[in-house]
């Protein structure tokens, strides 16, 4: 899968991210790394909703402000996830397409788990109609 990823802080987590979405083989396109987090959600929600990603993570310190730039971005479905079962949960009944994550709160060991629970959970299609009401 191709992941746009950004961040506007690079930190030793958003370090091992990036390491770790490789390490599932995925092929990472580095955006919008330290610009600003309305720039970064941007940049990355345009990859996803263009196509040019499949999709994405970003990060920014409480996550918020990423998740909410790139949720600005139609087509995109960003999500703040601070564990494994709501980034699970968001991919199954949301069909979320960008993960978001909270630098302040969010350790690598953690981190891994999300990005695991993200990547490999499957929309199950239940929330489909709901779901294509979003803009």
């Amino acid at each position: 899968m191709n992941v746009a990823f950004g961040t506007d802080e690079v930190t030793p987590m958003t370090d091992e991210i990036e390491a770790h979405l490789k390490r599932l083989g995925h092929e990472v396109q580095r955006l919008g790394i330290g610009l600003r987090w309305a720039e970064v959600g941007r940049m990355v929600g345009e990859a996803v909703s263009t196509g040019d990603a499949d999709a994405g993570v970003v990060c920014c310190f409480t996550g918020t402000g990423v998740t909410m730039a790139a949720n600005k971005v139609n087509g995109v479905r960003a999500a703040l996830c601070v564990d494994a079962e709501t980034a699970r949960g968001s991919r199954r009944w949301n069909d979320a397409n960008v993960l978001a994550l909270s630098l302040r709160i969010t350790t690598a060991d953690v981190a891994r788990e999300i990005v695991d629970a993200f990547f490999g959970a499957k929309p199950d299609g239940t929330e489909a109609d709901q779901i294509a009401l979003l803009p």
